[in-house]
């Protein structure tokens, strides 16, 4: 099965990053050829780490890169995919147009996949004259290590569609998760709801980034706190998805002040070197703001 991957960033290269190295040819579309150069670069930084863990061998790694291609022409990219999955940003009319513009070059029978975290992907794929070829597979970040795929069923999808997403998903070694397509599906409307009261907490004065992400790292086995998980994802991705679930669940997902402030000011989280944290080279060094001086 050939795989195309819509989007070089952080989510789609992780995404054709692990379907190569399961054994597919892949196809990395994105508009600029510098983000098809990083992502192909992150990619090789990320099987060098495994090859350095023992998870794979340099033979492996060299076949799996020998597997991915690149190229900005989505005709190119898609007219032989039998699988494709968009990795744009988190923005309907923008996965809507990614999803016209596949279905009219990409073959009658491939499957369009959305990554999308949040938004219904049954809207997404009311573009398309047959809609039971979409599906949801909200994968997470950092994708070649997170185990979970979470697959989002569309008012529209077929068993086939389904079946087929499934196995995929099954194939690249990942947990797959099916639920209904609800706002917020599982995961997202779980987790946010955790990380907008952390922020609340903050805001109130209740703990510092530190001791309320330690709080739920050593009381609950979280492997990463609220605060520091907003950060990773991006401020301005969390502030997109509350104003979503807000719109459509109502007002307990209302953002809080303090992270519209975050997302005003540019402090978008690790992407841009600080958020609730300091970031220096992909690592905290200090807390940002009131709960810390930096150090």
């Amino acid at each position: 099965m050939r795989v195309t991957v819509l989007g070089a960033g952080t989510m789609g290269h992780g995404i054709a990053q692990v379907a190569a190295t399961a054994g597919y040819d892949v196809t990395i579309r994105d508009i600029d050829e510098s983000i098809l150069e990083d992502g192909v670069a992150s990619i090789e930084s990320n099987l060098q780490g495994g090859v350095e863990r023992e998870k794979l061998t340099a033979d492996e790694k060299a076949a799996a890169l020998d597997r991915i291609g690149t190229t900005t022409s989505l005709e190119d990219a898609v007219g032989d995919a039998e699988f494709v999955v968009e990795a744009v940003p988190e923005d309907m009319d923008l996965k809507q147009g990614t999803f016209e513009d596949v279905a009219a070059a990409a073959p009658a029978d491939a499957v369009l996949a959305t990554n999308t975290s949040s938004l219904s992907v049954t809207e997404i794929a009311s573009v398309l004259d047959d809609p039971g070829r979409a599906i949801g597979l909200h994968f997470f970040n950092p994708v070649h290590i997170m185990g979970l795929v979470e697959i989002v069923v569309a008012e529209g999808t077929d068993e086939a569609t389904l079946e087929t997403a499934t196995e995929f998903v099954e194939a690249i070694d990942k947990e797959p998760v099916t639920v209904r397509d609800s706002a917020g599906f599982a995961s997202s409307r779980l987790g946010v709801a955790l990380g907008v009261e952390a922020v609340r907490m903050l805001e109130e004065g209740v703990a510092g980034p530190r001791d309320i992400d330690a709080a739920m790292e050593l009381g609950y086995n979280h492997p990463m706190g609220p605060i520091e998980l907003g950060d990773v994802v991006g401020l301005d991705v969390r502030l997109d998805i509350l104003e979503y679930l807000r719109e459509e669940l109502g007002e307990r997902f209302r953002p809080p002040q303090l992270l519209k402030q975050k997302v005003r000011a540019g402090k978008l989280g690790k992407k841009t070197g600080e958020g609730f944290y300091v970031w220096e080279d992909g690592e905290i060094v200090g807390v940002s703001g009131d709960w810390g001086d930096g150090q």
